[in-house]
């Protein structure tokens, strides 16, 4: 494994451990997700050796912006020649994921990637297969886990700042994309953040409507971007958690006012904190048992003695997001634990939005993990 390799020598001469890295792009399909490009900035001990694009333009220029000693216009030929200890796979779409990260294991590369982790579960199975067998780990684009701002609410949180967690409420973006495609490309964030908070989902029991019908497998269809099938125009699906606590996601198309609830919320029996998501993302804390500022006058503020998300090094929003994950991929390559954000985590994530048709087609609650690995809604 080139990254263990590279630090343990490092550490018998008593150096600084260095790290090869390379970016794998595609302009035009998919690109470099949310930053991918630059994820490796400002990490000490960390070169970009390479990138690897097949538009000749766009590679010259995501070269220019990653600091990219070399170019390749093939990942699989870049990834031969260069033997990185780092890689990063930035395209959006999930076309070829499982190829890539198979490439970058087997060139003893740790992975961080776009999310989500694949299209299907049964793919999602085959990169945690291909990541043991390797022995490489593997971090996701779940930014939002990592911000010092959520941290630090996860703490106020577990130190009763709402009292006791009953709910959790989250909502996509619900733009064009609202419903199935929404559930896929921002959903994965509403889930594992309900997943850092609540624990992991014991059940989902969802509804799935097109034009106000209960959608078939029938119904399935492309989203805008290779996603794998995705259905439905509005979809509804409460979780149960562990402890009694229970979670919401829901993503409506609305066809007249403003969608844009892209927020994770918690509800106690003492207060509410409400999170718009996003890379830079802060907390709203309203101290009302009755979650009802109308009746009590109670007014929303600032989260109590909330850290910046600014980074140390002078990054701000995505790109600190960004080398927050990287650093803890990582450690975790030299300590030999898992990432916050790694496969297991993406996986997990991956399993919530299946389920979420699973129950539906079913009309009835789906067990989580589910144990048909098939997608639900089929092929496209």
């Amino acid at each position: 494994m080139a990254a263990a390799g590279a630090g343990a020598a490092a550490a018998r001469a008593g150096e600084a451990r260095r790290y090869r890295a390379c970016v794998i792009g595609h302009t035009g399909r998919g690109g470099y997700g949310h930053g991918l490009d630059k994820a490796f900035q400002k990490i000490p001990g960390v070169s970009v050796t390479a990138l690897a694009d097949p538009d000749e333009k766009g590679r010259e220029a995501a070269a220019r912006r990653a600091g990219a000693a070399r170019t390749y216009a093939d990942w699989r030929a870049m990834l031969g020649e260069e033997k990185p200890d780092l890689v990063a796979i930035g395209p959006r779409w999930v076309e070829q994921r499982l190829e890539m990260i198979t490439a970058a294991a087997e060139a003893g590369a740790h992975v961080y990637m776009e999310k989500p982790l694949a299209a299907s579960l049964e793919e999602a199975d085959a990169i945690v297969a291909v990541a043991a067998k390797h022995r490489i780990k593997i971090a996701l684009a779940h930014q939002v886990m990592l911000a010092p701002a959520i941290v630090h609410l996860k703490r106020c949180v577990e130190e009763g700042l709402i009292g006791e967690l009953l709910e959790m409420r989250t909502r996509g973006k619900e733009d064009a994309r609202a419903g199935g495609e929404d559930l896929m490309v921002l959903g994965t964030h509403c889930c594992y953040l309900m997943r850092y908070f609540g624990g992991a989902p014991l059940w989902c029991a969802a509804r799935v409507t097109r034009d106000g019908r209960d959608i078939t497998a029938a119904d399935r269809r492309a989203a805008t971007e290779p996603l794998g099938p995705v259905a439905g125009d509005s979809i509804h699906a409460t979780y149960a958690f562990p402890g009694g606590v229970h979670g919401h996601f829901a993503s409506q198309k609305v066809p007249a006012g403003q969608g844009g609830r892209f927020q994770i919320v918690l509800y106690g029996s003492k207060g509410v904190v409400l999170v718009p998501i996003g890379q830079d993302p802060k907390a709203w804390y309203l101290d009302d048992p009755l979650w009802s500022p109308g009746q009590t006058g109670a007014q929303w503020k600032p989260l109590p003695e909330a850290p910046s998300n600014r980074d140390p090094s002078g990054l701000e929003g995505v790109e600190a997001a960004n080398k927050r994950i990287v650093e803890d991929l990582m450690r975790a390559a030299e300590t030999g634990g898992e990432p916050a954000a790694g496969v297991l985590e993406g996986r997990a994530t991956l399993e919530m939005i299946m389920a979420v048709y699973a129950s539906h087609l079913a009309g009835g609650r789906a067990a989580l993990p589910p144990a048909d690995r098939r997608h639900p809604l089929g092929a496209l």
